[in-house]
C-alpha cells in the first residue's frame, strides 16, 4: 500500500502548504480549490486560513477539509511549479506533492 493509500484509508488528518519560492502563479490551485488556495496581489498562491485570510508566513499550513481532498490533491498533481505539499499531520510525512514517496 502506498503512503497516499494509507493516508486515505486511515482517514488521517492532512494539511497543505505552498512553497512560494517555487510558485509560478498559474493559479491552477485556486481554480481547483478556491476554498483552500488564493492568488495574492504579488501573483503567488497562498493557503487560506479561517475567515479566508491568506496565510503568508513561509510554510504556513491549513487542514485539508475531507470534502475538498480530491481538489487539493489534483492541485498538487497539476501544479506546474510543484510547490503544493500535502502531508499527514501526525508525522508530517508528505503524501502528495513533490516530496511524496
Amino acid at each position: 500500500m502506498t503512503v497516499q493509500q494509507e493516508a486515505l484509508a486511515g482517514g488521517e488528518a492532512l494539511e497543505v502548504w505552498i512553497d512560494q519560492d517555487l510558485c509560478t502563479g498559474d493559479g491552477i490551485c485556486a481554480q481547483y480549490a478556491p476554498e483552500v488556495f488564493e492568488l495574492d496581489i504579488d501573483g503567488l498562491a497562498y493557503v487560506k486560513g479561517s475567515g479566508d485570510e491568506l496565510l503568508q508566513a513561509p510554510g504556513a499550513t491549513v487542514p485539508v477539509p475531507l470534502p475538498l481532498l480530491t481538489d487539493v490533491v489534483d492541485s498538487a498533481r497539476e501544479c506546474p511549479g510543484e510547490c503544493i505539499h500535502v502531508r499527514r499531520v501526525a508525522d508530517r510525512v508528505e503524501v502528495y506533492g513533490p516530496d511524496a514517496e
